[in-house]
């Protein structure tokens, strides 16, 4: 072997400064922020002030009432069941007058004052032991025909008017043609539902002790008719 070869093997292997890789560079170390005194304390007092919503909410959630509701329609005047009443657990505002659910036997057997509505709250004004047919009063039941029923639905508290018609068949000898017919004022107490097969509707209606006769004789003559009223009662 030449002296050449033999320096050649011997030499150290140098890499090409082109082709030499960079050593790794640590990430400079980052100090932690220093956290100021004032904002830990606001931090502290936010989550404080939180935790106090927190559970102020959870007393008013668990600060529930037992309340008598409403579960299906009643009509004014119509005498209440258990079966028109239900019991919730709500949280109300003191404020609200209701009926609780330790009352619900006192209400049943009561006359609803208004209508009621499913899901409502029953209110202790919106019922009472008082009768639809006051002092002064008489309930006359007037019998409807099919094509005599009005097509708006008759309820408890509306105002009618008894109208005094010719027989059917009969001349009205006591009424000229050109008069306009006697009638009497009026106010519906309770409506039943068309009777099977016949169709006839029952309606109560009361009116004062003075007309009660004359409508009972209208009604035994056939000669009754019943006209709703204007809301107000014109």
């Amino acid at each position: 072997m030449s002296k050449t070869q033999e320096r050649a093997d011997t030499a150290p292997n140098i890499v090409p400064q082109q082709g030499r890789v960079a050593p790794a560079v640590a990430p400079p170390r980052v100090s932690a922020r220093r956290r100021r005194p004032g904002v830990i304390a606001l931090s502290l007092a936010l989550i404080a002030a939180g935790g106090a919503g927190v559970a102020v909410l959870l007393l008013q959630v668990g600060d529930r009432t037992e309340v008598v509701t409403v579960v299906r329609d009643v009509q004014v005047g119509q005498v209440l069941t258990g079966a028109d009443l239900g019991r919730a657990s709500i949280s109300l505002d003191p404020a609200v007058k209701i009926v609780k659910a330790d009352d619900l036997d006192s209400v049943v057997g009561k006359r609803a004052a208004v209508q009621l509505k499913p899901g409502s709250l029953l209110a202790p004004s919106q019922v009472t032991k008082d009768s639809l047919v006051k002092a002064g009063e008489q309930l006359v039941p007037i019998g409807l025909k099919p094509e005599q029923v009005p097509a708006t639905a008759l309820v408890p508290g509306q105002k009618v008017l008894l109208v005094h018609v010719a027989a059917q068949g009969v001349a009205d000898a006591g009424e000229a043609a050109d008069e306009a017919p006697q009638t009497l004022t009026g106010r519906v107490v309770k409506a039943s539902s068309a009777a099977p097969g016949t169709g006839v509707v029952v309606v109560d209606v009361a009116t004062t002790t003075q007309d009660g006769p004359t409508a009972a004789a209208w009604v035994a003559a056939g000669a009754l008719r019943l006209v709703l009223a204007a809301p107000d009662g014109g």
